[in-house]
């Protein structure tokens, strides 16, 4: 039956979506047929896998840390596979530079507290660390008190309503109420971004907020000692060199952040039990008890040292065959990073963590999809993008940058797929995350899925935190692929020569088609 026949017949309420019956149609009839899934399915190898696996989980990589050298060869290698396959460069090179900082605390830091007549000054590492995103910055301000620091409309939950706080410094507890609470509005017992302590601060930045400071809350820890970060130049034991490394951020945009520990605590609110008090309040009711402390002032300095470090995501285009679709895009992503390697290890024991799965494996399937989509002797209608993204390991850094700094405008993107971890465990298994509201990701990948003949897995997005994860905060669909967890994990135990090499190619297989299906469809 031709499409005008077919719309003589349907019902007025269905022809509105005849081209998306009709897509789905030929999408399956396509499949099954010589077609570019297939043409494109015929050119990814599993030889070709175990080759791509072999470099980019050598020794000679040194485990692809962000920032290294190994890094940086991963990256080449990745360009000129996807200049092969026939993808393009993107404003003009397969690569986007991402600045790093990796920084050191300084040698100034210092916090006051001042009421009328006294002047209390609190020791650094005993009352006070300063946080790895804090400010190279002195302060004064007024105190505030402003509960969790949070702000979430989705709960009906400000600490900051009426709240004054501009060129004040605030203090804030840790977490989010109703933390040991299965029935709390914040998803029960597990964590929400609010609870971050990067989040509190964004949020008292945006509020004019000269400095934060951070509080254990007491009601659900006993501890109360501050920790901040880390920092080797406080501690006899971590070595000199494990700094903090971070997407590079003006110094502008930070404020002084630091977590205060019990004698500050006490200075504050008279007594632990006091703030404990104010939590309980804050939980039973889910409403602030946010006021302005009474006289009280203070003064914060944090000093770092900061190096400046370069990365690189790599990105190859296949642009769309239908001039107004093409503007729209498909990405496909897998993060080409891992850990790197233990200094100092004994000679007669691996110290390289080579991260074959994790995620050579989701790279290797990356560079199979970039074959397939550059021998299916056409093109889809709309642009396929190919990432390979740095710095997940360290914070999902490539992914960020990218939705921060996108190549075709996020509202332009259409979907994302996402490969991490695809060459282990059981041969016929495969599990396919995704959020509810993207279920028809889900349906595109099962309807795809009869060549490569997987067991397919639905697992909610929660539980996979990967680079689809920084698309998803910005309301993009996403599908991540994976194949689960196993006993080398982040060990150096995680080799090249336990990868099936047969199951990244049928990963690769039904990510190819999946993307293809996607581009073909005629609307979001």
């Amino acid at each position: 039956m031709n499409p005008d026949s077919l719309v003589r017949v349907l019902p007025v309420s269905l022809r509105s979506v005849l081209p998306v019956l009709l897509w789905s149609f030929s999408s399956l009839s396509c499949s099954a047929s010589d077609s570019p899934f297939l043409r494109g399915s015929e050119s990814v190898s599993a030889n070709r896998v175990a080759a791509h696996m072999a470099y980019l989980a050598s020794d000679a990589l040194q485990g692809r840390n962000t920032p290294s050298a190994g890094l940086d060869s991963a990256a080449t290698y990745i360009a000129r596979v996807f200049a092969e396959a026939g993808l393009q460069p993107v404003s003009g090179s397969y690569f986007q530079e991402i600045l790093l900082h990796t920084v050191a605390l300084g040698d100034s830091n210092s916090f006051e507290l001042r009421t009328p007549g006294r002047i209390e000054r609190f020791a650094l590492k005993e009352d006070f660390v300063p946080f790895d995103m804090t400010a190279d910055r002195a302060v004064t301000g007024d105190l505030v008190f402003a509960g969790y620091g949070i702000v979430a409309p989705e709960y009906d939950y400000d600490d900051y309503a009426g709240l004054d706080v501009r060129g004040k410094i605030v203090a804030v507890l840790r977490h989010e109420p109703g933390e040991d609470d299965s029935l709390s509005v914040f998803m029960g017992r597990k964590s929400t971004d609010h609870g971050n302590v990067g989040t509190k601060a964004r949020i008292a930045k945006e509020r004019g907020a000269a400095a934060l400071l951070v509080m254990t809350d007491p009601l659900n820890h006993t501890s109360l000692t501050p920790r901040g970060y880390a920092w080797p130049s406080l501690s006899r034991i971590i070595p000199h060199d494990a700094l903090p490394t971070t997407l590079a951020v003006e110094e502008s945009t930070k404020i002084p952040v630091i977590h205060i520990g019990e004698r500050v605590i006490r200075r504050l609110f008279d007594s632990v039990d006091s703030l404990k008090s104010l939590q309980v309040r804050i939980d039973s009711s889910m409403r602030p008890q946010s006021f302005e402390f009474a006289g009280v002032s203070g003064t914060v300095r944090t000093s770092t040292a900061i190096k400046v470090d370069r990365v690189r995501n790599v990105a190859g285009l296949l642009p769309g065959s239908n001039p107004a679709l093409s503007k729209s895009v498909v990405i496909v992503g897998a993060h080409y990073d891992h850990v790197g390697y233990k200094k100092n290890s004994p000679v007669d024991r691996d110290s390289i963590f080579n991260g074959a799965d994790d995620n050579a494996s989701g790279t290797t399937a990356l560079l199979e999809v970039a074959s397939a989509l550059g021998g299916a002797g056409t093109r889809p209608a709309r642009s396929v993008l190919l990432i390979a993204f740095a710095g997940e390991e360290k914070g999902l850094f490539g992914s960020r940058f990218y939705t921060e700094h996108p190549s075709i405008p996020l509202e332009r993107t259409l979907a994302m797929l996402n490969m991490d971890m695809v060459g282990r465990n059981a041969p016929d298994s495969l599990q396919l995350i995704a959020e509810d509201r993207d279920s028809m990701l889900i349906a595109i990948a099962r309807r795809q899925n009869p060549p490569s003949d997987f067991t397919l897995v639905r697992t909610r997005l929660d539980s996979g935190g990967s680079d689809h994860m920084s698309f998803t905060k910005h309301k993009i669909p996403a599908l991540f692929f994976h194949t689960g967890l196993h006993p080398d994990y982040h060990k150096p135990s995680d080799e090249a020569s336990l990868i099936d090499a047969d199951k990244v190619a049928r990963v690769a297989g039904l990510v190819f088609r999946t993307a293809w299906d996607l581009a073909e469809s005629p609307g979001r």
